[in-house]
């Protein structure tokens, strides 16, 4: 007989009290039975990954987060040998993909592109279908870039110093676009105007930003660098400076914000890998090597160079607590700059 199975009793043994010799035993079957899943868990971890791997990217393709996502997972694919096969999911602000990717099972096979706009979704939303911190595990950082700050070539403005002055000399007639409420150009706007103590008005996008900046009719726009790439040499736009401290290596003649004289303007948006919670952390740690191994690649870094990303390597406890932190300084601007939820 089977030590994990439990006697059929006759029914004049059956008492409403515990018999402690079957209460012991079944209470043995119950440990050895979860050290068994248990064990399953752990083998199928160790063995991760044996088939591809599905990459949840909330936002269209073709932007900023997409583009950078697709040049890393390329060749940590090609160092995992296993296909990576990324599922383009936009819609509602990046909300319907990362709620995906929370409710998948926590076994490696399900991944999804994290980057600033979980924190943006955080003060958008009253309620989200996830919680951003306790629903996932941050994996690695692919790195951070910089908006650029572009205006109409027609205004004029040869520095961030002209357009603060044309701004201050008419309060309330200024406008900056983004390509959304709680985006990153928007949220680069914001902390821009904060920054400056400008009145200015926040004209959002769905697409189309960049055109009327280069048309005249919007005066200025925080835009990712990866996105107006192919528009950098247009003789209908100016670039006055680039959201960070230091200057990028994609723009070396574009001076900082920082030394545009406003340090607190500066905002970096990020990109990088997340996975479910509870997901083994054999596979974090596999995931996260790759990604490093794959930000470290000659080829990987020329082509995120030319988007304007800037690689940076932390460890996955450090990249936990990074996000955390970004998450509560996008708050903190929302409430300075009185950015309501939308619903």
């Amino acid at each position: 007989m089977s030590i994990c199975r439990l006697p059929e009793l006759p029914p004049e043994r059956l008492r409403p009290r515990e018999d402690p010799v079957l209460s012991q035993r079944a209470s043995f079957c119950a440990v050895v039975g979860a050290f068994l899943v248990g064990m399953t868990a752990i083998s199928a971890a160790e063995q991760w990954p044996a088939r591809s791997i599905r990459v949840i990217s909330p936002f269209p393709a073709g932007s900023a987060s997409d583009t950078v996502s697709r040049v890393v997972l390329d060749r940590v694919s090609q160092l995992l040998g296993q296909p990576m096969v990324i599922e383009t999911r936009p819609g509602a602000g990046g909300t319907s993909g990362f709620a995906t990717a929370a409710k998948a099972d926590p076994d490696g096979y399900t991944i999804v592109v994290s980057s600033s706009a979980m924190g943006s979704e955080l003060v958008m939303h009253s309620k989200l279908p996830y919680d951003p911190l306790r629903d996932f595990a941050p994996v690695a950082l692919f790195g951070t870039q910089p908006n650029i700050l572009v205006v109409p070539a027609e205004r004029g403005f040869k520095s961030v110093a002209d357009l603060v002055a044309a701004a201050k000399a008419k309060p309330g007639t200024l406008t900056f676009a983004s390509a959304g409420v709680g985006s990153s150009s928007h949220m680069a706007g914001e902390r821009f105007r904060l920054a400056t103590q400008i009145d200015v008005r926040h004209v959002p996008f769905r697409e189309g930003g960049l055109t009327e900046v280069m048309a005249g009719r919007i005066d200025f726009y925080f835009i990712p660098l990866a996105a107006a790439a192919t528009a950098l040499g247009s003789d209908k736009l100016t670039v006055l400076a680039v959201s960070s401290l230091k200057r990028v290596a994609r723009l070396p003649d574009v001076p900082s914000i920082a030394e545009a004289g406003y340090p607190k303007a500066e905002y970096r948006f990020w990109n990088g890998l997340s996975v479910p919670a509870k997901t083994p952390r054999s596979i974090i740690d596999t995931l996260h090597d790759g990604v490093e191994k794959a930000l470290q690649d000659a080829a990987v870094k020329e082509k995120l160079a030319k988007l304007g990303l800037e690689p940076q390597l932390m460890s996955v406890d450090a990249f936990a607590k990074f996000t955390k932190d970004d998450f509560a300084a996008t708050v903190q601007l929302a409430r300075d700059a009185h950015i309501a939820p939308a619903d």
